[in-house]
């Protein structure tokens, strides 16, 4: 009986895997199969290097670079923010902090996560704005700054749970052999036990990414939402996401536009998928 029973589970979690590899094949093929359809008509490199994006041009004009930009500028100011922080963070809670505090401030983080996006976007709206507009004397506070800043303030908590639970997952004997070779405290956190978390780190840093990536209200509210292209990380900017769920609701179904909105989530796909693709390829070479 319990060889049967451990058969089922064996089974069961066979099957959970080939599900997930197979829902992730389904979704590339909903998105492939409208997205597609869109280079029947108009070039590839038109679409993915043209500089303008406006549908309701004529003829309408489906270049995605700027909204490409205006991602990656969100994204890369959000990365830098959030993963220097997010790792101080976890590293003070995990190594630094005492037991009481360490347990504080872990659920305080994992509130801060449940904290909608809606509501970061209306706090960057109404706090955050003014202050980028005045402190850069700009006409308006709504730039790719701002929404780095925001989408960096929901993307620390993410990170620092994560490391935190790959920091003290290390075995306590890595720890006590470098104190106990004269290491100092500081030394062995990032001599022995950061190496040690690295792998988690780095999972903790994409998923932080991916967050950030797959954002939608808030760059929606606080990027300014200009399909132009960005010349700086002030300028306001509109991200790929936000195009998406901003024009969606208001294209016809079957037409060019409609198709184009497909072909922008299709590429979204592309890039989540070569995001983890390196972060796995990094995280088997730091094994080896």
């Amino acid at each position: 009986m319990r060889k049967f029973r451990e058969a089922i589970i064996e089974k069961t979690i066979l099957l959970n895997g080939f599900a997930c590899i197979l829902f992730v094949v389904l979704i590339f093929v909903f998105l492939a199969k409208d997205g597609l359809t869109l280079f029947r008509t108009i070039a590839i490199q038109d679409f993915l290097f043209g500089q303008i994006w406006s549908p309701l041009a004529e003829p309408p004009q489906f270049g995605i670079l700027p909204l490409f930009l205006g991602s990656l500028f969100v994204t890369v100011g959000a990365t830098v923010i959030s993963v220097p922080l997010g790792m101080a963070c976890a590293i003070f809670i995990g190594e630094i902090a005492p037991r009481w505090m360490r347990e504080v401030l872990k659920a305080g983080v994992e509130l801060l996560a449940a904290i909608p996006s809606i509501v970061i976007g209306f706090i960057g709206m109404t706090m955050l704005g003014p202050v980028v507009k005045s402190l850069f004397h700009l006409p308006t506070g709504l730039t790719a700054v701002t929404g780095s800043i925001a989408l960096a303030f929901m993307a620390i908590p993410t990170m620092v749970s994560i490391m935190e639970d790959a920091i003290t997952s290390v075995p306590r004997t890595y720890k006590e052999g470098s104190l106990a070779l004269g290491a100092t405290h500081w030394q062995t956190i990032y001599r022995v036990i950061i190496p040690a978390a690295s792998s988690g780190i780095v999972a903790a840093i994409m998923l932080g990414i991916g967050r950030v990536i797959g954002e939608t209200m808030a760059v929606m509210m606080l990027t300014g939402n200009a399909s132009v292209m960005p010349k700086t990380i002030l300028a306001p900017v509109r991200t790929m996401t936000a195009t998406i769920a901003a024009e969606m609701g208001e294209t016809v179904r079957g037409s060019e536009h409609y198709f184009a909105l497909f072909a922008i989530g299709l590429v979204l796909f592309g890039i989540t998928f070569l995001i983890n693709f390196l972060a796995d390829m990094a995280r088997h070479r730091k094994k080896k």
